[in-house]
């Protein structure tokens, strides 16, 4: 991780705080959501917003923007939601951070929809706007997209579900993300399609915002609407932990399978140990150290990034299927959130 400093400026400090009680900004001390680069004065100025500080995932993202900052020359400011959804932190963030001047901000947006107004006005001041792991709605409203493809994800972990499942009806209970998140749709939709299956096949749906408690809260819930789900399909991995700990309560937890996204290193871990049955690794930390480089390159020559780029997505198992492309957990291990 690179070493963390503050904004130079008491102006620039003044206006990161507006809001603190929505956003941890830089200036505005020490809090866990936030850091900046140390470079000259005179360096590109980076925003990066995440959906939370907690979330491993946004941790890593923010560990490659910051790298990718300092080997770049950039200086890094960093803003975070309070929670999953918090659309009114992120925008406020996105104000602070077009009044300290950055150049471009990098994104992953709690609400696809509802924070396109704030970025329509920060895009209308100059200001590159790169999505991150989550693309808004419409895509078009973001100059770019740096993400994993979503759909494929959860088309992956889908077709090794049912391949696993080897012929026995399935009955599947969805631990989902939350309304209005576009990267939750495409995640849900996707492992459907990879299954061949259709929302009948859902016996049991909660919303779990990514989170393992809420997501153990979810599994005990759909254990007692629909006692005999044999297939969890969850939005990302702490949202698994959450279902596997509620299923080994119950004894169930050999004889449902459990299918995940999202590759960090402690669910590869749990995919290693039997807890996962398998999982699609995405690379935040690319998605990161390449928006940086798009900021850079932007504001050195003009160029603007533009359109989609796929970051990669790899299914992850220890117990291959035939007819679905894997790798072990040996190189999950090795590659996770690289």
């Amino acid at each position: 991780m690179s070493r963390i400093s503050r904004l130079p400026s008491p102006l620039l400090r003044a206006a990161a705080c507006t809001g603190v009680a929505a956003l941890a900004l830089t200036a505005c001390g020490s809090g866990s959501g936030s850091g900046t680069a140390s470079t000259g004065s005179g360096s590109v100025k980076v925003g990066l917003i995440t959906k939370t500080d907690t979330n491993p995932f946004f941790v890593k993202m923010k560990e490659g923007a910051e790298k990718a900052a300092k080997e770049n020359g950039a200086q890094l400011s960093t803003a975070a939601g309070k929670f999953d959804g918090d659309n009114a932190g992120q925008v406020t963030a996105i104000e602070n951070m077009v009044a300290a001047g950055v150049k471009g901000i990098l994104i992953t947006p709690s609400d696809s929809k509802a924070i396109v107004p704030a970025i329509q006005k920060a895009r209308a001041k100059g200001v590159l706007v790169i999505a991150l792991d989550t693309p808004t709605e419409p895509e078009s409203a973001v100059d770019a997209l740096f993400a994993t493809d979503n759909l494929k994800a959860g088309q992956l972990i889908g077709e090794y579900a049912k391949a696993a499942l080897k012929g026995k009806t399935a009955k599947i209970a969805a631990l989902d993300l939350a309304p209005g998140v576009s990267v939750g749709v495409q995640r849900h939709n996707g492992f459907l399609k990879g299954f061949g299956a259709t929302e009948k096949d859902v016996v049991c749906a909660q919303d779990t915002g990514g989170d393992q408690a809420k997501g153990q809260t979810a599994m005990e819930n759909c254990l007692q609407k629909a006692p005999g789900i044999n297939v969890v399909y969850t939005i990302n991995e702490p949202a698994a932990l959450g279902a596997y700990t509620a299923l080994k309560a119950k004894g169930r937890e050999k004889d449902v399978l459990i299918v995940s996204v999202d590759g960090g290193c402690t669910g590869t871990q749990a995919v290693k140990d039997g807890k996962i049955a398998a999982t699609s690794q995405q690379y935040p930390l690319k998605m990161a150290a390449e928006g940086v480089k798009a900021v850079v390159t932007f504001a050195k020559d003009g160029k603007k990034a533009s359109g989609y780029t796929d970051t990669g997505v790899t299914l992850i198992t220890d117990k291959a299927q035939d007819g679905v492309t894997s790798k072990d957990t040996a190189y999950g291990l090795a590659n996770c959130w690289g």
